[in-house]
């Protein structure tokens, strides 16, 4: 049960169910996607005044570091659903009556995430050589210098994310959203090793190359010698990113990577360190148990006692005029409720989203947002628009992120949409919810601004306080997972708000980065899109 053959057929079944599944033709679309962002030059790789010239030497090496860097980023929320899968299908729970160790089991699934990725970067190298003969300004096509950097390189940095993967969904505290947020600050983290690794030559050991795990020490430092040979005065810039970049105005001839032993030893030890965190996720792996989970097992919420005079109705069963107290109680509940009016029933319904997007929440999580609250108002106007804001609206990304999705998650859909008008009364309170929970958190640095006078900052507060659950629920509908959101807000939250760039703060932190009536119009085009998206699902489901 245990052997290689079982392994390669445990894999193997793994394998072939996702390619069963609607995500993994997104899967795909991604990796092509990438291939095609480097033949429209919307990835680039500059060197100060220089880019290389494109043969097959240099887009193997853009190439190798868009695998190591992107699809290690986005790979990992592709694939961190392995083990959830199976306990959402019961598939777990009969693996669990086998004799089927808990490291075979580990190290299947890293396996099998392996593949998906591998996968990605094969697609990838594909690409490499449709662009040269598309785009390539060296029409001779050097196969080893253009497909060894994105193999070395793109599938160890691969297994080392697909074994992280596998040891987040077997710790009970990483395996959810607070995981997805981990991953987004350790994935920022391995990429500034690589970049302090980084110096005017190859690595020397493969010491060095075990801090390098996206490769970016490797190849970058090897073309930084290349350029100070052609020009003493080159000051060891470099950019390599996503977006509109100005090309070096001067063309270098790049001839390829130098895999020298150190490198090389270096991408085995990421393979090696692959399969024993694999391992280690044996160690926690509870076998679909949750009594198993131990110290890092969640809390299991224990059923709130009933009040005295509850428990008691309910024991007597007293009954009057032939009715329970219980069901004399639900029925004048019922005929209170449909007394109401429209827009009171509306506020009901909002007031029911919040508490379910509140429930769960320790106290410790209110005592944060508080403190968030009364940081955005007490502190100075430049630090709580600078700083505090971006904490407090970062502190409920799980709450937002589970708006649009509870129905998928918990198969609740036949039963909420039965109801007439559901759909837009559903979303717009769940959206209404969402603000509010914006407000509440963010709310301090409203009251500033107004205090201040200061409206123009006022109507960017409002625009990210619209924008924000608008993204949530737009995703959420749109893919049924909370991944994507806590995914995509996370870079997003890092990438503008964070570093105020213009067209990307939906905060809008500083004057100059602010543009709501972009961001309303945002919101507004993702709430539209969600409503028509569920109402397609639903009439054609």
């Amino acid at each position: 049960m245990n052997g290689p053959r079982a392994l390669y057929h445990m894999v193997r079944a793994d394998f072939l169910e996702r390619v069963r599944r609607y995500s993994f033709l997104l899967t795909l679309g991604f990796a092509v996607y990438l291939g095609y962002a480097v033949y429209a030059g919307q990835v680039t790789l500059r060197l100060d005044k220089y880019s290389g010239i494109v043969n097959s030497a240099w887009l193997g090496a853009v190439l190798g570091l868009v695998s190591t860097v992107w699809l290690t980023l986005v790979g990992f929320y592709i694939v961190k659903n392995a083990i959830q899968r199976d306990r959402q299908t019961r598939v777990g729970q009969i693996l669990a009556t086998t004799p089927m160790s808990k490291s075979f089991y580990t190290l299947s699934k890293m396996l099998s995430n392996f593949a998906v990725l591998g996968l990605m970067v094969l697609i990838l190298a594909l690409a490499a050589v449709v662009i040269q003969l598309l785009h390539g300004e060296d029409a001779h096509i050097d196969l080893f210098a253009l497909l060894s950097p994105i193999l070395i390189l793109g599938l160890s940095a691969a297994a080392a994310c697909a074994a992280v993967a596998v040891l987040f969904e077997s710790l009970p505290v990483l395996r959810g959203g607070i995981g997805n947020i981990v991953y987004f600050f350790l994935w920022i983290f391995m990429l500034s090793m690589s970049v302090t690794e980084m110096v005017p030559s190859h690595p020397a050991s493969w010491l060095h190359g075990l801090g390098d795990y996206s490769g970016i020490a490797a190849v970058m430092g090897q073309m930084h010698a290349a350029v100070l040979k052609i020009d003493p005065q080159y000051t060891g810039a470099s950019s390599f990113g996503i977006g509109p970049m100005n090309l070096g105005a001067k063309k270098f001839l790049w001839t390829g990577v130098r895999w020298s032993a150190g490198i090389l030893a270096g991408r085995l030890m990421w393979v090696a360190i692959a399969v024993a965190l694999s391992l280690l996720a044996a160690v926690f792996f509870d076998r679909f148990d949750p009594a198993r989970g131990g110290w890092l097992s969640e809390k299991t919420a224990k059923p709130k006692q009933k009040g005295k005079l509850g428990e008691a109705a309910l024991q007597e069963g007293v009954a009057v005029n032939g009715q329970s107290v219980s069901a004399r109680a639900s029925a004048a509940h019922l005929t209170t409720f449909t007394r109401t009016g429209p827009r009171m029933r509306f506020v009901a319904l909002v007031l029911a989203e919040l508490r379910l997007m509140l429930r769960g929440h320790g106290w410790w999580w209110y005592a944060g947002a508080a403190g968030m609250f009364i940081g955005c108002m007490a502190s100075s106007l430049d630090d709580a628009r600078t700083g505090f804001i971006a904490a407090a609206w970062i502190w409920p990304i799980l709450v937002w992120s589970q708006m649009g999705t509870r129905e998928s998650q918990y198969s609740t859909g036949a039963l909420i949409f039965s109801a007439p008008r559901a759909v837009p009364r559903q979303l717009l309170a769940i959206y209404a919810a969402g603000v509010l929970v914006a407000m509440l958190t963010g709310g301090g640095l409203a009251l500033h601004f107004m205090f201040a006078g200061d409206f123009a900052a006022l109507g960017g507060w409002a625009a990210g306080a619209c924008f924000i659950p608008a993204m949530a629920l737009g995703l959420g509908v749109t893919t049924g997972t909370r991944k994507a959101f806590e995914a995509v807000y996370t870079m997003w939250w890092y990438v503008g708000p964070l570093h105020h760039i213009p067209r990307l703060d939906f905060m809008g932190t500083t004057a100059d980065s602010s543009t709501p009536v972009r961001f309303l119009v945002a919101a507004l085009a993702l709430v539209v899109t969600a409503y028509f998206w569920r109402t397609v699902r639903l009439r054609y489901a």
